[in-house]
């Protein structure tokens, strides 16, 4: 075996994604609270930042635009690397001013309208349901499980109902109920409190039998208290009753209490869509948004650095480099979040005029292709991104939705909902439709659709079976 060296010359490309690159995408997924902190913290540890409390002066504002009398050749070149004169100038012919602080015109949401809600058990639930290992038969089926769970985690529709809605047969539904009751919370997807407390027992030791069988048969004397009597039918000593009694009394009876989801959670809206007239208008919500500029300290020493040492000369040019990186950032973020809000307005308009019933069909590539940027960052801009509009407080995000097809061509899935949330209003409660009975009314409206996706938006929507209905009824 012969080894030798060899110099080998090989050519490819890669693309290096610079600690200025990484920022910039940070800043444009981060949400309006989240870049209000990272900016503080910037300042924090940036001297040469400094955020601008009041009107900037004249020869302050020349930090950010083009001197006759700049510093020397390095800080030169950092200024001429970006003409901010000629930037802002674009950025305010575009319609917008990404410094300029909302204008109160009557159009401000109240609290009520800015409530978001924290995550729900169903929300928890179905993240475990995404781990597990089962098919997706089964899966499909658990997905119904939870979605007909109330608010306390008990399962209202019997195992004959969820065979019937999702037409598979019951020992696949009873499989699949079994994967939902051995989730977290314990006790979950019981059908009344009795199984709620025997899962969680089981759960606790498979092996006690006693407090199973207290549970199964003996809850009414034990509300009394009677340890005596349920001791004298078990066969078993007042002691062992009594601790018993203790593990029961600590079980849970309601599992989704705690993902009620009754505390609310304020939200500011990154960007409003209001109304002037006839027209519609954005503006971007800069309300507490810290005002950078680069500090006239910092650019005077700059000029002064025969005086420095060059380890000094080159932290300064490195804060001042990195300041004007990160306004410039902020700046494209706010554009970005802009202009796409802009293509948002042109697609789907009609759901700005009229409501959720007309949005319509539309992807990420729409946008992208419309503004000319990459799918990845109309991801990005669109995350954890509120807007305000005449209809209530809405994530980007809600606006991306996919299709159903119907005579006129094709309408949102969010459109199909809500048109089977106004049908099932209008029933008569007496006699409530069933699904398929309101798959027949969309096709009569021309929407082509399928009887389980009508269960499916039902339960997405927290609306209970038709069985249920009339029984809450009466």
């Amino acid at each position: 075996m012969q080894l030798d060296t060899r110099l080998n010359l090989k050519l490819s490309q890669k693309l290096v994604m610079t600690p200025q690159l990484q920022q910039a995408i940070k800043l444009l997924q981060l949400s309006k609270l989240e870049l209000i902190q990272s900016i503080h913290q910037e300042l924090v540890e940036n001297p040469v930042l400094e955020e601008e409390l009041q009107e900037a002066s004249a020869e302050e504002k020349q930090i950010l635009g083009d001197d006759e009398n700049g510093p020397e050749e390095t800080a030169k070149k950092q200024e001429e690397e970006f003409d901010w004169r000629s930037y802002l100038n674009d950025s305010m012919d575009s319609g917008y001013s990404a410094y300029e602080p909302y204008a109160d015109n009557g159009e401000m949401p109240s609290y009520e309208n800015t409530l978001s809600r924290k995550g729900t058990l169903s929300d928890h639930l179905i993240w475990q349901l995404s781990l597990s290992r089962s098919d997706d038969q089964i899966r499909s089926i658990a997905e119904h499980v939870i979605g007909n769970l109330d608010n306390d985690g008990y399962l209202r529709v019997s195992v004959n109902e969820l065979s019937e809605m999702t037409s598979r047969p019951g020992d696949q539904v009873a499989e699949a109920l079994k994967l939902v009751q051995n989730f977290d919370p314990p006790g979950v997807a019981a059908s009344d409190l009795k199984e709620c407390l025997i899962l969680q027992a089981e759960q606790l030791d498979a092996d006690n039998h006693l407090v199973v069988a207290i549970i199964q048969d003996y809850l009414p004397l034990l509300q009394k208290k009677d340890h005596t009597a349920i001791a004298k039918k078990l066969g078993v000593t007042v002691d062992d009753v009594a601790m018993a009694a203790k593990v029961i009394e600590n079980l849970e009876p309601k599992p989704g209490r705690s993902f009620g989801g009754e505390d609310p959670v304020y939200i500011v809206p990154d960007i409003y869509v209001v109304r002037d007239g006839k027209d519609l208008v954005i503006l971007l919500n800069d309300d507490g948004m810290p005002r950078l500029k680069v500090s006239s300290f910092y650019r005077r020493m700059l000029k002064e650095r025969q005086q420095l040492s060059s380890q000094t000369v080159e932290y300064v040019e490195s804060k001042f480099k990195s300041a004007l990186w990160l306004i410039r950032s902020i700046e494209q973020r706010q554009k970005t979040i802009y202009r796409t809000m802009e293509s948002i307005l042109k697609f789907q308009r009609e759901f700005f005029e009229k409501g959720a019933s007309c949005l319509k069909p539309m992807v990420l590539r729409d946008v992208a292709e419309d503004i000319e940027m990459h799918e990845s960052t109309i991801s990005r801009v669109t995350t954890n991104k509120y807007v305000h509009t005449p209809h209530g407080i809405f994530e980007l995000k809600y606006f991306f939705c996919s299709g159903l097809r119907c005579a006129d061509g094709s309408v949102s899935s969010i459109s199909v909902q809500e048109r089977i949330r106004k049908i099932i209003m209008g029933e008569d409660h007496q006699r409530p439709y069933s699904d398929q009975k309101i798959v027949e009314i969309l096709n009569g409206q021309g929407i082509a659709i399928a009887r389980r996706t009508v269960t499916k938006y039902r339960i997405e929507q927290n609306i209970l079976s038709t069985t249920e209905r009339k029984r809450m009824s009466r």
